[in-house]
């Protein structure tokens, strides 16, 4: 035993060592803790049966992180999936016409208007036009979504963070945060491996973690999607209302342009404003407005066919479409542009897969949606087989109504435009929610509008970006055309990264046949990429928009991510010994006061640097110590009873321990009532751990037991391990006794967390600045110091997206350089 002198020499030691202290022992590095975890359990296995039972009880064992033991300790996800009824199915599909195939609906306002802007040459022009609109339809939406892309959610998530997702689980490439070993046990982040005998998928796996090239393609890819998506939800409220608002100079001639320009620009105002008070909520009643839409376009579109020349069934034949191309050469290929328009808002059914199922989507868009636009659009050829003039051509969707049904047309057009607007502005608030979960957005306001329905919110702070967006856009442009220029871009663009991400989920994850996925990634490459070609040719025409707005979203996404992931491996590189720790004594060198702090950190494992910093500048801290770490992980959601666990560090009478909070990228934590505060959730799973611990670790079961412990119990008893306990005290009590004192410790533990929980819970947390040396690349300074340090200065305080009061914050300030 050392005695006092000693240890005080050994405690200022340990002082001088703070900031020289670069790991912690016993915490293995990130790249090999699954190998290092299974090697220390057998070791330690091993160890238990060399030793007799009552010299382990002091005994200091190198065991796995009792949070990894916890983890096992969760529900399985049950083999069989629930069945849903067909009612439930039916009233789902009912309702994803109103939230999902709203911009897919009002494609038929501006696709001929968009593809024939110098005027129709030929009625075979027409059949061509028509030919690509109908094959385009089966291939991307009906054949590439509905059938394929559906197929590869993220336990019911879609989205091209729910690809990425599925991606990271399989394969160590996720740059943004560590993937611990109890991620693997969490029931929805379960999947199946890749079999050892498709060493292909084994291939491409490897061959991703090991290269950081790759790793950073894939991430700036997945961040173009979401970048891609903000653009389509600032062009589709422009270019769906104004199209419909211009429906009324077809029957009212003395309206000017401008008249129409200053109309739309007001209903995308009060559109906007109106976001805060969750208009969300009222897409699930959008569905009889957008159900009277498409059965009414259909309907006239069947008329209008016969009425006309129903002999554009011809384009059928897909001989039309290519000899358009044959007859205009570039002009039918720049023309493409235009034809794209009618597969807008595919996308959105991957990105709001969320709130239905498959089979309810599948039957909304094979039994009505699918056929509504294709008699649409055959309808409006029909009708341009006889009407070429420029004004039939330019409102070929309202020139092409019959008159008595007019103004309920315009009327139903217009609440059409507005829905899909609505559908594509929740669209990029999920998106951002998503992107800000997954640390790649700056920290942002998100409200949740309600408490029954997942998935709708609100964010102020891009709701007045894509509004201004949106209004400049329709005052700049001033003509559905221009808007449509642009608009094929970020649709295009968006596809093209879904296939690719969909082939590489085919090659690795589902293991299709090679063939089957080389064969799809080329058909949809040629399609994707030949209209990507044509919206490109449109880029001074106004494609220019959503390239910008790609690009500035895309380097505050990017900037944000690099800077909080070098912050990150900072505080890991320089995370405290344990040793040290432990070498400061149950008092940590200074006053323990009655309370309970909550020291928050981003390290998953060790011991935070800036929890130097509290001891070494405070006089007193709390009796009771929980190191939080808060993470949001690549599943789409964790379930409740999974989402905290809790370890203990050093022995009992440090009273300290270690809590790690998983979130899904799709989870809300609802801290609106007293019982749902964090505080409240975080104490009660504590007193959980602790009557946990002293049920699994009894000193009677040790007595009674002469084989090898477990290693879930052994790890709690490495927690609970306290230092006055000894071998020779344990050999002259008997089991009772042992257990009696046990039991004793174990409620004088808990007495005493709820006499600190009433003294107080403060939270300490740290205010880091960071820059980067001054030897760093230059592009890294750039981000680091300058769009980083811009965007943490304007972001929302951490401490408002924590819920921490301001009454019982304690901030402590340092400077990283990176």
């Amino acid at each position: 035993m050392a005695s006092n002198a000693d240890s005080a020499v050994e405690m200022q030691q340990g002082r001088d060592r703070l900031h020289h202290s670069d790991d912690e022992e016993g915490e293995p590095p990130e790249e090999t803790m699954d190998d290092e975890i299974i090697r220390e359990t057998l070791q330690a296995e091993e160890a238990t049966k060399r030793e007799g039972p009552f010299r382990r009880l002091s005994r200091k064992l190198t065991r796995p992180d009792s949070l990894d033991v916890e983890s096992m300790r969760v529900r399985e996800m049950d083999s069989a999936s629930p069945k849903v009824s067909m009612a439930l199915v039916l009233n789902l599909a009912f309702q994803s016409i109103g939230v999902v195939y709203g911009d897919l609906g009002t494609s038929p306002l501006y696709v001929y208007s968009s593809t024939f802007t110098d005027g129709i040459k030929s009625n075979q022009d027409i059949l061509g036009v028509l030919s690509l609109i109908i094959y385009t339809l089966i291939a991307v939406p009906l054949v590439k979504y509905i059938f394929i892309v559906l197929r590869a959610n993220d336990n019911g998530e879609g989205g091209t963070f729910a690809l990425y997702s599925l991606i990271c689980r399989h394969a160590k490439v996720s740059m943004a945060h560590n993937r611990q070993p109890t991620d693997l046990n969490i029931s929805s982040y379960k999947l199946e491996t890749p079999s050892k005998k498709m060493t292909r998928a084994t291939r491409i796996k490897e061959g991703l973690e090991k290269s950081r090239f790759w790793q950073n393609v894939l991430l700036l890819f997945v961040l173009l999607g979401p970048c891609l998506v903000i653009g389509d939800g600032s062009l589709t409220p422009a270019i769906s209302v104004l199209s419909a608002i211009q429906g009324i100079t077809v029957q009212v001639n003395s309206i000017s342009p401008n008249v129409s320009v200053i109309i739309t620009i007001i209903i995308l105002a009060i559109l906007f404003s109106i976001q805060r008070f969750g208009t969300h909520r009222v897409a699930f009643s959008f569905g009889p407005i957008m159900l009277v839409w498409f059965i009414s376009i259909g309907i006239i579109g069947l008329i209008n066919t016969f009425r006309w020349d129903p002999s554009v069934f011809r384009a059928l034949n897909p001989y039309y479409a290519i000899s358009y191309f044959t007859r205009n050469k570039y002009e039918g290929w720049a023309s493409l542009g235009g034809v794209v328009l009618c597969i807008t808002g595919s996308e959105a059914m991957f990105a709001d897969l969320g709130h239905f199922t498959v089979k309810s989507m599948q039957i909304a868009f094979t039994c009505l949606v699918f056929p509504s636009l294709m008699c649409a659009y055959i309808g409006q050829a029909a009708f341009l087989m006889k009407n070429q003039l420029a004004e039939d051509v330019e409102f070929t969707f309202y020139r092409s109504i019959p008159k008595p049904v007019y103004w309920p047309m315009f009327g139903v057009a217009t609440c059409a435009a507005i829905i899909a607007s609505q559908a594509m502005i929740s669209a990029t608030y999920s998106m951002i929610r998503n992107a800000m979960a997954l640390g790649c957005f700056p920290r942002v306001t998100v409200i949740h509008t309600s408490k029954k329905v997942h998935g709708q919110i609100y964010i102020p702070e891009i709701n007045w970006i894509v509004m201004v967006l949106s209004i400049c856009i329709v005052g700049g442009f001033r003509s559905t055309t221009q808007i449509g220029h642009a608009y094929g871009i970020a649709v295009v663009g968006v596809f093209f990264i879904s296939t690719c991400l969909l082939t590489l989920i085919m090659v690795m994850i589902w293991q299709t046949n090679i063939i089957l996925c080389i064969l799809f990634f080329a058909v949809f490459f040629v399609i994707e990429g030949t209209y990507f070609s044509a919206v490109l040719s449109k880029v001074t025409q106004g494609g220019w928009v959503p390239l910008v707005i790609a690009v500035c979203f895309l380097t505050i996404m990017y900037s944000w991510h690099f800077g909080t992931r070098m912050k990150r491996l900072y505080e890991q590189s320089h995370k405290l010994s344990m040793d040290w720790v432990l070498s400061l004594g149950h008092s940590l060198g200074i006053s323990r006061v009655p309370g309970v702090g909550l020291v928050y950190t981003e390290l998953p494992q060790g011991v935070p640097q800036i929890f130097g910093h509290f001891i070494t500048n405070l006089p007193a801290i709390h009796s009771t110590l929980v190191f939080v770490c808060i993470r949001h992980i690549a599943v789409s959601t964790v379930p409740e009873d999974e989402r905290i666990l809790i370890r203990r560090l050093g022995p009992r009478n440090y009273r300290m321990f270690r809590c790690a909070v998983r979130y899904g990228y799709t989870d809300h934590a609802d801290h609106s009532e007293p019982d749902q505060s964090f505080e409240s959730q975080l104490l009660a799973a504590l007193q959980r751990f602790i009557r946990t611990e002293a049920a699994e670790v009894t000193p009677g079961s040790l007595l009674a037991s002469s084989g090898a412990a477990s290693p879930g119990a052994a790890a709690h008893r490495e927690g609970a391990r306290d230092s006055s306990v000894s071998a020779d005290s344990a050999d002259s009590k008997t089991a009772d006794e042992l257990d009696a004192e046990h039991d004793a410790r174990t409620v004088d533990e808990l007495h005493f967390l709820q006499k600190a929980r009433e003294a107080g819970v403060v939270y300490l947390l740290g205010d880091s600045d960071v820059h980067a040396k001054s030897d760093s690349w230059l592009y890294k300074r750039v981000i680091i110091n300058h769009i980083y340090s811009f965007l943490r200065r304007n972001c929302r305080n951490n401490t408002l997206s924590l819920s921490i009061p301001k009454a019982r914050l304690l901030k402590v300030g340092m400077e990283y350089y990176v």
